[in-house]
């Protein structure tokens, strides 16, 4: 009888090679993927029929455009839930109003600063301006219903969303550094910032106190 060759040992601090397949029936347990193309197909399908029992209204609710969380997504753009009220307020639309006419409201959301109210208080404006309301009943038409001559030309938009999404504004070009940059001392302008910032109330505390005893 022959010798039994040894397995050759792995290099360094590794795992020593022992296999165990002993599973039965692990086909079973395989995940397969073969109908992806008919389920692609599928959804095709059920969105174009969707959109045709609609017609012409546009598929689903306008909503805004938001900042998505955390340093890495922060700088895109996405659809958020829903309007807050002072969007709603200063685009002239009724809150609740607003879901008969295909907008979304969220309670929740609330505008941290004065450029997210203004970019969708005029998504809200362009919508309005775009906006055909069709009556209830073909034959009484009530006040804010469109006329009959803006609803004959109604045609629905295939535009995801409905709007577009706003365009953030491009970065800085690369340019060549100057002299002057070089000379000009950043580091210690943004001190002086920051110093002017952070102590602005107390500042403003002590010019107050200052006239009180004048």
């Amino acid at each position: 009888r022959g010798a039994r060759p040894e397995q050759p040992m792995v290099r360094h601090n590794n795992v020593v090679p022992n296999q165990h397949f002993h599973k039965t029936l692990w086909q079973d347990h395989v995940k397969t993927w073969f109908d992806q193309a008919a389920r692609k197909k599928r959804r095709r399908l059920k969105r174009a029929a969707k959109a045709a029992a609609v017609a012409p209204r546009p598929v689903g609710l306008l909503r805004p455009a938001v900042h998505p969380p955390t340093n890495k997504y922060n700088y895109k753009l996405r659809q958020g839930r829903g309007f807050t009220f002072a969007e709603l307020k200063e685009a002239g639309i009724n809150k609740k109003q607003a879901r008969s006419i295909g907008v979304a409201v969220d309670h929740r959301r609330r505008n941290r600063s004065a450029e997210s109210l203004q970019l969708n208080s005029q998504r809200l404006k362009e919508y309005k301006a775009a906006l055909i309301v069709f009556p209830k009943k073909r034959n009484k038409v009530k006040a804010g219903d469109s006329s009959k001559e803006e609803i004959a030309s109604a045609v629905q938009t295939k535009v995801k969303g409905i709007l577009k999404m706003p365009e953030l504004p491009k970065g800085e070009e690369a340019m060549v550094i100057t002299d002057e940059m070089k000379s000009d001392d950043v580091f210690h302008k943004l001190r002086l910032l920051r110093a002017d910032y952070r102590l602005y109330g107390i500042r403003q505390k002590n010019q107050l106190a200052a006239k009180a005893k004048e």
